[in-house]
């Protein structure tokens, strides 16, 4: 596997970046320095919105276990100054992944201590994610935010997504299937919550089930952070001062056999 550099990266277009330094044991360094001492991310990798230094304009970076435990980059993945959650933003002049024209800071989920990709079935078992979350910012023009989904191994299955103000859960194409919150005030806490098993996945809001909707896809895994759903194309103006935002203060994945 490829070795990260812990010390360097590159926005599109931008100047160079510093990621965050390992904490240290100053007299007054701050209680957290890297996103890893805040969340749980040893089944994560994430993807941000920024060159890959080997691939620069082809890839945005992807940083996996065990870089990850000791990574940041700041603005776009840091711990918040109190240390109760960590900040995902992505700016519409982002790095995309091949498959998308919208940027991401978002974690993938993964198996194995992190190093290799999972895969679940929604008809064997009980698959979990809860997520403890705010969206803080979200991008001019097209104001929309993906904070939380279900991807199996062509696309997303569902999605929790914020239109400026109205929060929806999606199912597959349909943007605007179920409407969760029609006045969200930016900077609201909120729990987000996927369930799924028996071929169903059951949506949660603020530990109310709002929905349940089919599943019948195969090869799934839960993503979270920021995948704003805007860019240059869409959005101005096109730099890193337009940008979705969420803040995420617990995530929590289970799987549990039939």
């Amino acid at each position: 596997m490829r070795t990260i550099k812990l010390f360097a990266g590159a926005f599109a277009g931008a100047a160079t970046l510093a990621l965050v330094p390992v904490a240290t044991a100053q007299e007054n360094s701050p209680a957290c320095t890297r996103p890893a001492q805040v969340l749980d991310l040893r089944n994560w990798k994430i993807t941000l919105p920024v060159d890959d230094p080997d691939q620069p304009g082809a890839q945005p970076l992807e940083v996996q276990q065990p870089q990850l435990k000791r990574y940041g980059l700041d603005p776009w993945f840091v711990p918040t100054a109190a240390c109760d959650g960590v900040r995902f933003r992505s700016a519409v002049n982002g790095v995309t992944t091949p498959n998308s024209s919208y940027p991401r800071s978002e974690l993938h989920e993964m198996t194995r201590g992190g190093t290799q990709p999972v895969s679940w079935s929604p008809t064997s078992g009980t698959h979990t994610m809860e997520i403890d979350q705010a969206i803080t910012h979200l991008p001019n023009d097209k104001p929309h935010v993906v904070a939380g989904q279900i991807h199996d191994g062509q696309d997303d299955v569902t999605v929790f997504r914020l239109e400026g103000e109205k929060l929806y859960v999606t199912n597959g194409d349909d943007p605007n299937f179920a409407l969760l919150d029609d006045h969200y005030v930016l900077g609201t806490r909120f729990q987000a919550k996927f369930e799924v098993s028996g071929g169903k996945i059951k949506a949660y809001y603020n530990g109310v089930h709002k929905v349940t909707l089919p599943a019948t896809f195969d090869g799934a895994y839960f993503k979270a952070g920021a995948y704003t759903q805007a860019n240059c194309a869409k959005s101005v103006p096109c730099d890193p001062g337009n940008f979705g935002q969420v803040i995420i203060h617990r995530l929590a994945v289970t799987h549990r056999p039939s």
